[in-house]
């Protein structure tokens, strides 16, 4: 829907009267949204393989559970951006309208365009060691060249990544409302799924754990005495693991900023409330984001209970930090839920609980495109990108033209991630840019009541008070020493595998792609009589 402009006619500020989005998904959809984007399955047990080796001497339930009550103030703060401006593009469209134009386009565009496209080899290697890794080693299956192992070499890793981008963008073109049906499904039968690893480790004994490992661990891999034996692997790498508990406080607090990688997106969602209902109800926004963060913390602490229970929580450590040496025991990553399938020697049992847990990444996936399409979107209906990325489809409203922004240029840097070992360091930063945005928008949420008195008074968000104090500046100003905290750790520690030069400066580099971009069309609008400026102090029409 390209605007002319000829003659004396005055531009309208935003593309058309409204922006052809429905608001077509509930409460509940919200919830099931921000559960799936904290997802403990996909992202969390891929976290704990790296964050147990790093900081053996933290304890992960505490701070899991630190990280919980610090993300609550997050979800607070959005939850005011949210009543304030309840638009689709979310963090685009308040930075802009409270912090400037450019820098919020900048921040925005860096944090929920471009840095998603890096993101997409990271779901395809997590769909490669949660289902097709396993799978094949179930199987024993020996076809590609490799068997289980063909997942982890650069074709491997590019032919998974290509299906997962296939798959993300397929789900995001439904539309909302199927869309909503399928994380549905997928939530319901991956809570099954769980439940049954539940209790399984909740009936069966320490020593049948050990038994069924052994037996499954030779079948399998021809690994003798496999449980002894990665003990044995362990200490010869002179692993020391620690009794699972809530201290020491200093050492645990270093496991938040890793909790992060999974524990930092109940929010996920934040773009996609111009398409939710009761998106100005205070209470009702909050209950979606909150839930489903705090769904994912007890999910989260009942695993890990279990596990310490019944596999043993110096095997699991043992088994992470030989991964983490990148020598995994069986020649692929150690993932616990197969394990625990071993329970039952059943071939046809496992191959089913890894491809109903599996449910867990077909109803995350999805979270790759769909909030970053409406960012892209609202950025087109402000003007600042080409009129095309704000059309929608007539039947199933999508942004398809913003869709494909995200789709090729992640289709394009996965092939360069596959075959490229030095561009796979420069995606080691993919959490901290997204952080920074946040951090922006929390920055935003804090100055909002002075620098855009009137729009803060006429703000649900305003009344919420505690003590007669409003509580969503107050939690902006949590949120920022969160953020801050873990920003200054990635920098500053190694042991994150953050503070690497050459991601840092390729980073940097999306910065000034963004800069470019927010300049060339701030010139471009201008000589069409269009001023960007002056859109962003407008709020944005339904």
């Amino acid at each position: 829907m390209t605007t002319e402009i000829a003659g004396n006619e005055t531009p309208t500020l935003f593309l058309r009267k409204a922006t052809g989005l429905v608001r077509g998904w509930s409460v509940r959809d919200s919830i099931i949204y921000a559960v799936m984007a904290t997802n403990f399955v996909t992202l969390g047990i891929y976290e704990f393989t790296f964050a147990g080796p790093a900081f053996p001497t933290g304890q992960m339930i505490t701070s899991i559970l630190i990280s919980g009550v610090w993300v609550s103030f997050l979800v607070i703060m959005y939850t005011g951006l949210i009543v304030t401006i309840p638009r689709a593009g979310g963090d685009y469209v308040w930075q802009p309208r409270i912090l400037g134009s450019g820098i919020g386009f900048v921040m925005a565009a860096t944090g929920w365009w471009f840095i998603l496209w890096l993101w997409a080899p990271i779901y395809g290697n997590i769909l490669s060691v949660q289902l097709f890794e396993p799978l094949w080693a179930t199987l024993k299956l020996t076809w590609p060249a490799g068997g289980a192992a063909w997942f982890g070499t650069p074709t491997g890793i590019f032919v998974v990544t290509l299906i997962t981008i296939a798959i993300a963008g397929g789900l995001v073109s439904l539309g909302m409302a199927s869309y909503a049906r399928v994380q549905r499904w997928c939530l319901a039968g991956g809570l099954v799924a769980f439940a049954v690893v539940v209790v399984l480790l909740l009936i069966n004994s320490h020593s049948s754990f050990v038994s069924s490992f052994n037996f499954e661990g030779q079948k399998l891999f021809g690994v003798h005495n496999a449980y002894a034996a990665t003990n044995a692997a362990a200490h010869k790498a002179g692993v020391v693991t620690y009794n699972i508990g809530f201290g020491p406080l200093g050492p645990t607090m270093l496991l938040v900023p890793a909790m992060m990688f999974f524990i930092l997106w109940p929010n996920w969602g934040s773009t996609l409330y111009g398409e939710i209902r009761g998106a100005s109800d205070f209470k009702r926004v909050f209950a979606g984001m909150f839930s489903g963060l705090w769904i994912t913390v007890i999910l989260t602490i009942v695993f890990l209970l279990l596990v310490a229970k019944t596999i043993g929580w110096e095997f699991y450590q043992n088994l992470n930090t030989l991964d983490y040496n990148l020598t995994p025991q069986f020649g692929i990553w150690p993932y616990p839920f197969m394990f625990a399938g071993w329970l039952v020697h059943n071939t046809v049992f496992q191959v089913i609980l890894i491809l109903a847990l599996s449910l867990w990444f077909f109803g995350w996936v999805g979270t790759l495109f769909l909030s970053s399409t409406r960012v892209i979107f609202a950025a087109a209906f402000d003007r600042v990108l080409p009129d095309r990325a704000a059309e929608v489809s007539e039947k199933r409203k999508v942004p398809f033209y913003s869709l494909v922004l995200m789709l090729l240029p992640a289709a394009g840097l996965s092939a360069v991630y596959a075959y490229s070992g030095t561009f796979r360091t420069y995606t080691l930063d993919a959490t901290l840019v997204i952080a920074v945005t946040y951090l922006f928008s929390a920055i935003a949420v804090v100055i909002l009541p002075w620098r855009k008195p009137d729009l803060w008074r006429a703000s649900v968000a305003s009344s919420v008070k505690i003590l007669g104090v409003p509580l969503v500046p107050i939690a902006g100003v949590i949120t920022i020493g969160l953020l801050g905290f873990d920003l200054y750790e990635w920098f500053s520690n190694g042991l994150y595998f953050v503070n690497n030069r050459s991601s840092l400066i390729f980073m940097g580099a999306m910065y000034v792609l963004a800069i470019f971009v927010y300049m060339f069309a701030r010139t471009i609008r201008s000589r069409q009589g269009i001023h960007l400026a002056l859109i962003n102090k407008e709020i944005p029409v339904e």
